[in-house]
């Protein structure tokens, strides 16, 4: 399986990292060694002193499709959890100066921390899903998918036209607002819709 994720993709977010609102999805990849499962601890990397946290609504893709249009980009997923998008902040800063990729800063091991996946059917609107990330019991992250630059059949339909989606693929949709840095001892605690669903400490 892959991870695709969002860049960029609520507007809030772009602009407090002083990034330009994107006209199209912005898009990078983590490897499947990034996962991190089961709300075991993350162990802080020593080749960076600046980890931020990044909390994402994630889709679980449910069948394979290249091409896919946006109107029938809905039948492709079937699943949603919540992920942690952890970036070596300073590795990346560096890398952007000089036009570089990402992949050192977004792609490292464990940096995908991923919660259980519920159906998509238990939810009535997908574009009003509250997710909402605590650090040491401080709401630090509190967005609503409503406020997505782009939605997740548009992100589907995009990504499928150069990358073939396969089952079990993994889409992060990106970050709302409020990222910041974690540090050893942390505990990081994830809600969807007021239900807890990621709960882990960094060490």
């Amino acid at each position: 399986m892959k991870i695709i994720a969002i860049g960029r993709n609520y507007a809030e977010h772009a602009k407090e990292l002083n990034n330009p609102v994107p006209t199209t999805p912005v898009i990078f990849m983590k490897p499947d060694t990034a996962l991190l499962k089961d709300n075991k601890p993350f162990y802080y990397p020593e080749f960076s002193q600046d980890v931020h946290y990044e909390i994402e609504l994630v889709l679980k893709v449910s069948k394979e499709g290249k091409h896919i249009s946006e109107k029938f980009a809905a039948d492709y997923f079937d699943e949603i959890g919540l992920g942690i998008d952890f970036t070596a902040r300073d590795i990346q800063a560096r890398h952007k100066e000089k036009g570089l990729p990402w992949e050192l800063a977004k792609g490292f091991d464990h940096s995908a921390p991923i919660s259980n996946f519920v159906p998509k059917t238990q939810f009535t609107d997908l574009y009003n899903l509250n997710l909402k990330l605590n650090l040491n019991g401080e709401t630090r992250q509190d967005g609503n998918t409503k406020d997505l630059l782009f939605s997740f059949e548009k992100l589907i339909a995009f990504v499928s036209q150069y990358i073939t989606l396969k089952k079990g693929d993994l889409i992060f949709t990106g970050t709302p607002e409020g990222v910041g840095a974690v540090k050893q001892g942390d505990r990081l605690e994830g809600y969807l819709q007021g239900e807890k669903m990621l709960d882990f400490y960094v060490k």
